[in-house]
């Protein structure tokens, strides 16, 4: 079994089945520095080989999410870097969107406070999204004279919010709140801060005794199947659920429906 990567300022545990990845440098509202930028690309790369863990709650310490790139410690050193080195960190920072979206396991993210910058780009790179009205959501690239194709924004937001609301929200750099997130469909639910943790471990806790190796599945088709024509996606999703079919979840559930019990999925 791959062990989970040690990270400087974001810690994890396991609690059944789902492992909650908490960003954790609250006093700065949980910004993202180079080293963590590379820990949690290496942490979502190594849960492909966890077997014992089927779901990830990611939130950050305190009452906010992530306030994006660190200013001090990002920002400010990427004005003196070379061309290359330039390129290097932008690779590495959509390496961990694409870590992220190739680990098997949904992504829960339990988003209170500010959620701007790369922390919104984590939270559009998670599979479900619950917040709270008091969250802001941002994405500020602009704002600090960059393009809004960071990190897959121009790609995955439009296709979460709508086209003229992601060119809105990636030429302004404007925050919306807790209630327009939702309204936009960025958030899939509005939760109060005093609960919004429980809810969303809750739902990744349901997700991960769910027959998760259909789960996985689910989250593959979902990706491979942006760039494909329909006849091309259809075909795709006939041998993914026949595959499906071969398993022994499936099996499970058919036994569980027979017996009039609740199946008992084991993710094979």
């Amino acid at each position: 079994m791959t062990t989970l990567v040690a990270m400087t300022v974001a810690r994890y545990e396991i609690h059944d089945r789902v492992a909650i990845l908490t960003l954790d440098r609250p006093e700065r509202k949980n910004p993202l520095t180079f080293e963590l930028y590379a820990e949690l690309r290496d942490w979502f790369r190594a849960l492909r080989e966890r077997d014992d863990v089927k779901a990830v709650v990611l939130t950050g310490a305190g009452e906010n999410f992530c306030s994006g790139g660190d200013v001090r410690e990002i920002i400010g050193p990427l004005t003196e870097q070379t061309p290359e080195e330039q390129h290097a960190f932008t690779q590495m920072t959509g390496d961990l969107v694409k870590a992220m979206r190739a680990a098997p396991q949904p992504i829960v993210a339990a988003i209170d406070g500010v959620c701007v910058g790369a922390g919104a780009i984590l939270a559009m790179a998670s599979d479900l999204r619950y917040g709270t009205a008091r969250s802001k959501v941002a994405f500020l690239f602009v704002r600090v004279g960059l393009a809004g194709c960071d990190m897959g924004a121009c790609a995955m937001l439009p296709r979460i919010v709508g086209l003229g609301r992601a060119s809105e929200l990636l030429y302004t750099g404007r925050a919306i709140s807790g209630e327009q997130a939702l309204a936009w469909g960025f958030y899939n639910e509005l939760c109060e801060p005093s609960t919004l943790r429980a809810h969303a471990l809750e739902r990744a806790t349901a997700i991960a005794h769910g027959p998760t190796f259909a789960h996985a599945m689910t989250k593959k088709m979902l990706h491979d199947e942006w760039e494909m024509p329909l006849d091309a996606a259809i075909d795709a999703e006939a041998a993914a659920q026949a595959i499906c079919m071969g398993t022994r979840d499936f099996r499970r559930a058919y036994e569980a429906f027979i017996a009039k019990r609740e199946p008992r999925f084991e993710g094979n």
